[in-house]
């Protein structure tokens, strides 16, 4: 086993791991056998993206392929108590992309891209197809550098109507809005008991509308204030994954 081989850590669908054998396709193959140079005999880590990884020896590399055969299952590190997901507004240029490779490293579920009244962007079906492939390949390489035993999915961009109609009833929905003076995140944080799902609304670089509010908290999504200053949509997001985990999570440690 080389040395490269000890560390090398690959994702791969859970379809692709049957009977003790493993399939890796796709981009994985070339960096496998001509970045890493591996070969048969060589040891590996395959996750499946949903929190189980094994260890795996190289049985044949192929120019679309490479086979292994799994050695045995690793120990399942603890799923976190809360999943939470970030409905972030669409920003400019490649913000989405810093906001995905931080979020991921922070320890988000799930990210869903948001198509917002006020967004700056305004992007045809076409390239919010090949943006989507982008974050997902983002958010596959941020996991894999952090050593996560799981991958957040990124969803196809969505409406604020698509995402509350498809939003759990028991889930916590935070909304952070410069207009509310009232609620604080730290009053949510250290008075509610957590969820084991929360749902966190960013709007983009032009705000959530007022008609956007109010169709959120009539689904009860609740608007907090983060305090005096008014943060840039890529601070926010990650401010407030950063504070509910550490509260309610294990980032910080368990």
């Amino acid at each position: 086993m080389t040395a490269d081989a000890a560390h090398s850590r690959f994702f791969v669908s859970p379809e692709r791991i049957v009977n003790g054998h493993v399939s890796i396709t796709g981009p994985d193959v070339i960096h496998i056998s001509k970045v890493l140079r591996l070969k048969a005999g060589d040891v590996l880590t395959v996750l499946d993206g949903l929190g189980k990884s094994y260890d795996a020896v190289i049985r044949t590399t192929g120019r679309d392929e490479v086979v292994c055969d799994i050695i045995k299952e690793l120990p399942a590190v603890a799923p976190p108590r809360v999943k939470v997901t970030l409905v972030q507004g669409i920003p400019k240029s490649d913000k989405m992309d810093m906001i995905i490779q931080k979020g991921t490293e922070i320890g988000v579920s799930r990210v869903i891209p948001l198509i917002c009244r006020r967004a700056v962007v305004k992007l045809e079906a076409g390239k919010l197809a090949r943006r989507h492939e982008r974050w997902q390949r983002i958010a596959l390489e941020s996991a894999k550098q952090c050593r996560r035993p799981d991958m957040p999915m990124v969803s196809e961009p969505k409406s604020l109507e698509q995402v509350l109609a498809d939003m759990p009833g028991e889930a916590m929905a935070l909304m952070p809005w410069e207009e509310e003076k009232g609620r604080t995140l730290k009053d949510i944080l250290c008075q509610d008991v957590a969820r084991e799902e929360i749902y966190v609304f960013i709007g983009p670089e032009g705000g959530f509308a007022r008609e956007e509010i109010d169709q959120a908290t009539m689904r009860g999504v609740c608007t907090v204030t983060l305090g005096p200053r008014i943060l840039r949509t890529e601070t926010a997001g990650l401010a407030v994954l950063i504070m509910v985990l550490y509260q309610w999570a294990d980032l910080g440690g368990r």
